[in-house]
């Protein structure tokens, strides 16, 4: 898929997704003039329900960039869908093992053909109880910072409210309102062209969030939290539904 070009897979997930979307959310979609017109660039949001990956993408599509996502390798081997993200152009990632590397490599070489590459910094969704972002992985910056290529923060609320935080049950009926803002690329020229050791991607990951941060405290009209929530403090996965199940707590 050449940048910004809509494969027969991507039409017709677009062609699928898009009305139900459009019948059980409002939308407040802000910042599109931030999206770069030149050049491929990395999309960075936050991460609040297993259904943003929609959103985010219904405001990305609405605005001529079809993203490809970063996602893990079990929703590629889904009997349907798994078909159509893969010929959508999607990049499978397998977690926590060696070759998580090729696929932030094929992320870089799409961003450097023009393309839209959407990763979640935080890798899952947030552990916050306020659904503020937590601390994140390095794979977003180790990309922009490879290329050399906009990293433009994204700001998602009220996609919760369609399904609920690995929730099993869609709210179809609450029409929520879904802001999805998105700000001015990131500026990450104080760690542009150094070693890419564990504290130029760190400090350039909290960069990242910081600006994720800043949009989702302007769309809440709160303030998140002076410590970004770490799940690991916390003795919680970084990785699944950290919550007990009903049988667990009983």
């Amino acid at each position: 898929m050449t940048a910004r070009e809509f494969s027969r897979s991507y039409r017709l997930a677009v062609r699928l997704l898009r009305p139900p979307l459009t019948a059980t959310t409002r939308r407040d979609w802000r910042g599109a003039e931030n999206l770069p017109t030149d050049s491929g660039f990395v999309a960075c949001s936050n991460h609040v329900s297993e259904i943003d990956p929609l959103t985010l993408a219904h405001f990305l599509v609405d605005h001529g960039w079809p993203p490809r996502f970063l996602a893990k390798q079990a929703v590629f081997e889904a009997p349907v869908i798994g078909r159509i993200i893969t010929g959508a152009g999607q990049i499978p990632v397998k977690r926590n093992s060696t070759d998580a590397a090729r696929s932030l490599e094929a992320a870089a070489d799409a961003v450097r053909a023009g393309e839209c590459v959407a990763v979640y910094p935080e890798g899952s969704i947030t552990r916050d109880p306020d659904l503020w972002p937590m601390t994140g992985k390095t794979g977003a910056a180790r990309i922009a910072l490879t290329t050399g290529l906009p990293v433009v923060p994204v700001a998602q609320w009220g996609p919760q409210e369609l399904l609920a935080p690995y929730g099993k049950r869609l709210h179809l009926l609450r029409r929520p309102l879904v802001h999805v803002w998105a700000g001015p690329p990131v500026d990450l020229t104080p760690w542009q062209d150094r070693p890419l050791d564990a504290t130029v991607l760190g400090e350039a990951t909290g960069a990242i969030l910081d600006a994720i941060t800043r949009l989702l405290e302007e769309i809440r009209g709160e303030t998140a939290p002076a410590q970004r929530w770490d799940p690991r403090a916390h003795g919680q996965p970084l990785t699944g539904n950290f919550r007990p199940t009903r049988q667990e707590k009983q």
